[in-house]
């Protein structure tokens, strides 16, 4: 099917001519027309980036009535960023036709001015929740004569906290309204809407509701949680032509991680919640501009986002929300193209990845995280590509190149290749020779016991057992400090723990087992006034290991002292 099909304006068919659109994507063919030819309320559900403003935006152009002064549409949409994609679309879609009006109403940005362009009359308002909702209750929007009403993103308007916006809006548009919700996913609070503000709605679903994109290619590696960041520098210099969104848990982390890429060298900048809206706008423009190659930003502040040809999203941290992956991952993979998402997960976020495949119904490939040969040969490899694509023009280097070719006279082209490689790669070079690999093996079940007897460990784990328990007011974070303040050279991951009244069984790497025990031997603590012993589950109990060794410091055949017998009790 083509545009030339749909039953649109000659007028509208030329401006999508120029933007040269010729065949509509799914979720176009299947709105458009419904938009076009009932008037009943619809619900679509459609990753970001597959043509939904074109969807809702074409046919309420084709609508338009010309005798009427006030506005006849409301899109609402979740950012700023969103809000002023759509106008622009909507513009450009609209370039053919005289006289229609849209207005782009969002907060960050001197209200005055938005309040002049609606009281000279519009046809077409594009907002955000609050600054919509700030409008009308000063009583300087007239909503009487609106016949269609978009709510763009709905889910995510909802996570933002919009709710009450929203319904004080709806509140003031005409009951004869067509409400049209377009949504990446159908949690409870877009179905309550729906159900408060719908009237029996056609519901059109492109691809599995609550999926991801069919040309995201899903990825996760597992690392320790203290090798997260290197794990990322790793990607990062592995794909040298990556145009992505590093997403991150909190606003802190975000700006640690970007603050760290900038230092190293990375083109990175932050987009979080404490950044002003003059600040967010500098950031975005650079982004844009791919001045900014790696966006580093929490959940929040990207949402909306409308920009294309991403390469890849990287999870640093997955989301507890399953929608926010759902936002996350459609960011890539827009408009036809391939895209990449991958999750860095510590040994323990394995289930986090299953249980997002089973509901996303998506296949996650684990992958390993970069070794410094296999980075330094894609740096090669995209720099003989440059190179490749570069076409010299005539001037001073043809003047030279006669002293260069008598210089370089007698070397080989194998030689003069690596010895070009070695000079531009020799930082990198130099850097990764040294570098360990970072990855690890996620544990199958992290947390559960498997029936195993003790001292077989769950996987690659090994089971310790410590001679403290709730009797002395032990607790998790107690022996992860206890563990932490030994005297080892690494961290160690902790697996589960099953905290007894008397001693403690806790899950470590296999490879850090010896050493944890180790550390504690040569280095003695004491915590509840009682020496600290750690063994292998299953050897004996540590306890009574920790009584002979005392009875030995002080000359006795196994005697327990005094102040022992005392603090067990």
């Amino acid at each position: 099917m083509k545009f030339t099909d749909m039953g649109l304006s000659p007028e509208l068919l030329q401006g999508i001519a120029r933007l040269k659109f010729e065949h509509p994507t799914p979720v176009q063919t299947a709105v458009i027309p419904a938009i076009l030819n009932h008037k009943r309320d619809l619900v679509a559900l459609a990753q970001t980036g597959t043509g939904k403003t074109a969807a809702f935006g074409l046919p309420i152009l084709q609508m338009l009535s010309r005798d009427i002064k006030t506005p006849q549409a409301l899109i609402l949409c979740p950012t700023r960023e969103l809000c002023m994609q759509i106008a622009r679309d909507l513009e450009h879609f609209a370039a053919a036709l005289r006289g229609v009006r849209i207005l782009a109403v969002y907060g960050g940005a001197d209200i005055r001015p938005q309040l002049t362009a609606m009281a000279r009359g519009v046809d077409i308002v594009v907002a955000t929740p609050g600054r919509m909702h700030d409008m009308l209750r000063r009583r300087r929007a007239d909503f009487s004569r609106i016949q269609r009403v978009v709510l763009d993103e709905a889910d995510e308007m909802l996570n933002m906290g919009f709710e009450e916006d929203l319904k004080a809006i709806l509140s003031e548009v005409p009951d004869t309204a067509q409400t049209l919700l377009f949504s990446a996913t159908m949690p409870k609070q877009v179905a309550a809407i729906t159900r408060k503000y719908m009237k029996n709605p056609e519901e059109i679903t492109v691809g599995t509701r609550n999926a991801g994109a069919d040309n995201v290619r899903h990825e996760y590696a597992v690392v320790h949680a203290r090798d997260r960041y290197p794990a990322l520098k790793r990607l990062a210099d592995c794909y040298p032509d990556m145009y992505g969104i590093v997403f991150c848990r909190t606003r802190q982390e975000t700006q640690d991680i970007a603050d760290r890429l900038g230092r190293d060298g990375y083109n990175a900048e932050s987009l979080h919640g404490d950044l002003t809206q003059q600040q967010r706008d500098r950031v975005m423009k650079k982004f844009r501009a791919r001045e900014i190659t790696m966006l580093v930003a929490t959940d929040v502040a990207a949402r909306g986002l409308d920009v294309d040809d991403l390469t890849h999203i990287i999870n640093y941290s997955l989301p507890d929300e399953l929608g926010s992956y759902t936002h996350r991952s459609g960011r890539t993979g827009r408009a036809g193209k391939n895209g990449v998402s991958i999750a860095l997960i510590n040994m323990r976020e394995h289930y986090k990845v299953k249980h997002i495949e089973k509901t996303l119904g998506r296949t996650f490939v684990q992958r390993s995280v970069p070794t410094g040969v296999e980075i330094c040969e894609a740096q090669l490899l995209a720099l003989m590509k440059r190179l490749g694509e570069v076409s010299p023009e005539p001037g001073l280097i043809d003047d030279i190149l006669p002293l260069l070719c008598k210089n370089l006279e007698g070397v080989s082209r194998e030689d003069l290749l690596r010895r070009f490689a070695s000079l531009e790669l020799h930082r990198m070079l130099d850097y990764y020779g040294k570098e360990p690999d970072l990855n690890v093996e996620p544990l199958s079940q992290p947390g559960k016991r498997t029936g195993r007897s003790r001292g077989t460990g769950d996987g690659d784990m090994i089971e310790l057992v410590v001679n403290l328990g709730k009797r002395n007011g032990l607790s998790p974070k107690k022996l992860m400090n206890l563990i932490n303040a030994s005297d080892r050279t690494s961290s160690v991951d902790i697996g589960r723990i099953n905290i007894s009244q008397m001693q403690t069984y806790f899950n470590v790497p296999s490879a850090s087992a010896q050493g944890v025990i180790d550390s504690f031997a040569k280095k003695p603590c004491e915590f509840d006034g009682r020496s600290v012993s750690v063994a292998r589950a299953g050897t004996g109990d540590p306890a009574k290991r920790e009584q002979k060794r005392a009875a030995r410091r002080k000359g006795g055949p196994g005697k327990r002292g005094a102040g022992h017998a005392k603090s067990a009790r």
